[in-house]
């Protein structure tokens, strides 16, 4: 058997994991954010500034370290103990929060007062609060898991499945799709310049990048003999085409259809293709493998029809997104939205184990119902974590009066200082988080290349564990070591 073959078959007819471990998976980022702040405040106590020493060095081995290490050990070394390790860092977190808490003469005397007065507190923000956070860490997971997936020190429970199962890489796929719904022109209340055929054709002309990018990977793949797994999008198909579609094919919708109601839509499309499935020849179509050679269609069904799945999940994502974009001033607003969002999670993860259970499991391969619930109920429920984190970093700031740690929302100030403001800007400019979300789609793109270039030099079924590891982290660097330059420069890669 050839390398080649070895890759696709160490890659093949998996089954993948359970819900729980997924949702469990939810709770590290977070606590990696929370951990790097309070590191940030301690500092702060301790040498009355910041940014660090040497700023351009330290922060980025920083945020390397605390954001990126324990993602990459979480899905290799660490992976069957990660209960244990999200356990220690929540009470280590806990500690330290306790610690900054009682050692601050800042914060009023009676706790109840301190927490009353944090929650009429009024926030401001330059991005979208958490939003851009899990965006960038669904970027960032993704990287990590395309190139650790291919050595053995990876689960082979974490990596897509071949038809049936919730794999950590199959919730990134779905995931991927919500992120990019989110922040979609729709979402935040763009107004249509023109006709609305001037719109389709500028949304028509804004995928170019993803076709191109498509295009490349096929290219690319078919001329080096890369090892691919038909069973994901089919022979000529890959995700980059997906993106495209999909984008496409919602924001036409979303001319014809109310935003507000998009969720509506989204059931509607996701219980239409699954009740296709379960009625028609479809499913067995798609599952059948023996015969791609007949035409484009049958090599490709695939990545073709799931895209209906993907069209849903996008829709709910502009829901979200439209939600989360309401104008809140108050830290009580944005919990009650919080609250809300976990509801959400609730509700479709209720849904979801009917679904199980009376029609068929979870399929990225389908991309069913069941997938679609799967996708936005746990992208809903890391979204909550994150956002949660965000509010115990702002709080973290409140009780110890230090405002310059990176987090989505900032205290409101009556007066504007000018010298805490460019502080507060110089800090953002040496965050990794940043960086990344400056320049996401080169970021994932920077990635592919990166994920090809390290299969072609090392073997990577051979590999021990610590080797595995080191590759991976060093793979990791040098993607966030060029966006970080790029970011430092103020350059933003526009394809558009």
């Amino acid at each position: 058997m050839s390398q080649r073959d070895q890759k696709e078959a160490f890659v093949s007819n998996l089954n993948g994991t359970s819900l729980e471990e997924v949702a469990l998976g939810s709770f590290l980022t977070p606590l990696c954010l929370i951990s790097r702040g309070l590191v940030l405040i301690l500092y702060h106590q301790a040498k009355g500034s910041l940014p660090l020493p040497l700023p351009l060095i330290s922060h980025l081995l920083l945020d390397f370290s605390l954001l990126i290490l324990p993602l990459v050990l979480s899905c290799t070394v660490l992976s069957d103990i990660l209960h244990q390790v999200i356990l220690s860092l929540t009470c280590v977190s806990a500690c330290v929060l306790c610690y900054i808490y009682r050692t601050n003469s800042y914060p009023a005397r009676h706790p109840q007062s301190t927490l009353s007065t944090f929650l009429q507190s009024h926030v401001q923000f330059n991005q979208i609060p958490f939003v851009t956070i899990f965006r960038v860490f669904v970027n960032v997971k993704t990287a990590i898991s395309i190139l650790a997936v291919d050595f053995s020190v990876f689960p082979r429970r974490y990596a897509k499945t071949e038809t049936y199962g919730t794999g950590v890489m199959d919730f990134g796929v779905g995931a991927y799709v919500f992120a990019n719904a989110l922040v979609c022109p729709e979402a935040r209340r763009k107004n249509i310049s023109g006709s609305k055929i001037n719109h389709i054709s500028k949304q028509l002309v804004s995928v170019w990048p993803l076709v191109v990018l498509g295009m490349a990977r096929l290219v690319s793949v078919k001329m080096t003999s890369y090892h691919e797994h038909v069973t994901e999008y089919g022979v000529h198909w890959n995700f980059f085409f997906t993106l495209a579609i999909v984008r496409v094919v919602a924001s036409l919708l979303l001319v014809i259809l109310p935003v507000s109601q998009s969720w509506v839509f989204a059931l509607l499309i996701g219980g239409l293709y699954q009740f296709a499935l379960e009625t028609t020849g479809l499913k067995a179509f798609l599952i059948h493998n023996n015969d791609r050679e007949k035409d484009f269609l049958h090599a490709n069904k695939e990545g073709i029809f799931s895209v209906v799945g993907y069209v849903a999940i996008y829709m709910a994502g502009a829901q979200i997104g439209l939600f989360v974009m309401q104008p809140r001033s108050q830290v009580r607003e944005w919990l009650k939205a919080l609250f809300s969002i976990l509801l959400g999670s609730f509700v479709l993860y209720a849904a979801l184990y009917a679904c199980q259970i009376f029609v068929e499991p979870v399929s990225r391969r389908l991309a069913n119902l069941p997938f679609c619930l799967w996708s936005v109920a746990q992208s809903l429920f890391f979204m909550f974590c994150l956002a949660t984190a965000d509010m115990v970093l702002l709080f973290s700031k409140r009780t110890s009066g230090i405002h310059l740690v990176p987090t989505s929302w900032n205290l409101y100030k009556k007066q504007s200082d000018s010298v805490s403001d460019k502080k507060r800007d110089e800090m953002d400019r040496l965050c990794l988080v940043q960086a990344v979300s400056k320049n996401q789609l080169l970021f994932f793109l920077l990635a592919n290349v990166m994920t090809g270039l390290t299969n072609s030099i090392v073997n990577t079924l051979s590999c021990s564990d610590l080797f595995s590891v080191c590759v991976l982290l060093s793979y990791m660097f040098m993607n966030c070591i060029v966006i970080y330059v790029l970011h430092l420069c103020g350059i933003t890669v526009k394809f558009w």
